[in-house]
């Protein structure tokens, strides 16, 4: 028995239904307002691909475009289409790293308030004392 998603025009809600008779053509009717006639939604899904074409795609130089190096926001999408394709979740510290480039907060200041003891060199980078 498949799940269906279909969705209220007057709430604006997607809602999954159970469907026992896949013939039938009747939509359900909205669980919030009553409406009848809820439009049928193509549920979204995703493919499952093996750890080796993951790191093929990796290993594919493309996946440094659109990284500026004067754009941290540019490095944080990066970093979260990475964890895209590893299939797996960001690290929290990560994630409020990437959340806080994407505010327009510079790598320094999140640097210098990791907690660790950050010194300049004479190129001006910061390195962990």
């Amino acid at each position: 028995m498949p799940i269906f998603e279909y969705a209220c025009d007057r709430c604006r809600k997607i809602f999954n239904f159970l469907v026992r008779d896949v013939a039938a053509r009747r939509a359900p009717r909205c669980p919030r307002c009553g409406r009848s006639g809820m439009a049928r939604r193509i549920s979204s899904f995703r493919i499952g691909r093996s750890e080796e074409s993951r790191m093929q795609k990796l290993a594919d130089p493309s996946i440094f475009s659109g990284i500026d190096e004067k754009d941290p926001r540019s490095f944080a999408r990066w970093m979260k289409k990475i964890s895209g394709e590893m299939g797996e979740e960001v690290p929290g510290e990560v994630d409020e790293m990437a959340k806080r480039l994407e505010a327009r907060e510079s790598p320094e200041e999140i640097e210098g308030s990791a907690g660790g003891d950050y010194t300049k060199d004479d190129s001006g980078e910061l390195y962990e004392s």
